[in-house]
């Protein structure tokens, strides 16, 4: 069996490796927007694909039998690509969602739908923030008139000079975040619901000091499209379709 896996996350190289040990041929793909990437076992090819067109062209000339997107749960352009791919040529497809955040005890959460609407509720709700959402929609924020300290992996293009920038890759640990939000005198979190346990760090810290934080939730999966939350549901997929 040869199979396509969307990756880029920790979950996408767990499996990719789980994958390759239970015999099927998988080539991981990477979007490339991350510089030093962690790349997973096996084949993997960098770039996008050109749009549905040019995924579908690549799944049919590449003798793909079935699809797993592991993208990160934000990348909802790229899960709606594959899920028309898949549809058009027929294709097993199957996505791997890690489980979101869930508010606990002493969280002061405030969910919206959108970088936009973050933005917009921001004023309302702090005046020192610290924005983790990643360089995608980082912009939405210029000019909201409360200072902010943006954490990304990698810089944005162009860099932002309305805000304090942190160039840093996860894990997080709560005292480091701690220490984070402390520092910079920050009274409110912006996030978005990716889940896992890599970055949730900071949600644990600002818990403690009572900060409340903004969350975005995340964008819904195509309709009709299957979704698992675990590497072992995947691999139970992939059997029954072997079969």
């Amino acid at each position: 069996m040869k199979l396509l896996l969307l990756g880029g996350t920790g979950e996408a190289r767990s499996l990719a490796q789980e994958l390759s040990r239970s015999g099927v041929h998988v080539v991981s793909s990477l979007a490339g927007r991350t510089t030093d990437a962690r790349l997973p076992v096996g084949e993997v090819r960098h770039g996008g694909f050109g749009g549905v067109e040019g995924l579908i062209d690549w799944l049919r000339d590449n003798a793909v039998d079935a699809l797993v997107d592991a993208t990160h749960p934000f990348a909802a352009t790229m899960t709606s690509h594959a899920a028309a791919a898949a549809r058009e040529l027929d294709l097993p497809f199957l996505v791997l969602r890690r489980p979101g955040w869930t508010a606990t005890k002493g969280d002061i959460w405030h969910w919206v739908d959108s970088p936009d609407a973050a933005a917009r509720l921001l004023p309302d709700v702090g005046s020192r923030a610290f924005l983790t959402i990643g360089r995608q929609g980082l912009h939405e924020f210029a000019g909201v008139g409360v200072w902010m300290l943006a954490r990304c992996v990698d810089p944005p293009e162009p860099v932002p000079t309305w805000c304090e920038l942190i160039l840093d890759r996860g894990p997080y640990d709560v005292p480091g975040e701690l220490s984070v939000l402390r520092e910079h005198d920050i009274d409110v979190l912006v996030t978005k619901d990716s889940g896992g346990p890599q970055t949730s760090a900071k949600l644990v810290a600002a818990r403690q000091l009572g900060v409340p934080v903004i969350v975005i939730r995340r964008p819904p999966l195509p309709a009709g499209v299957q979704a698992v939350e675990s590497a072992t549901e995947v691999l139970a997929w992939v059997r029954v379709h072997v079969d």
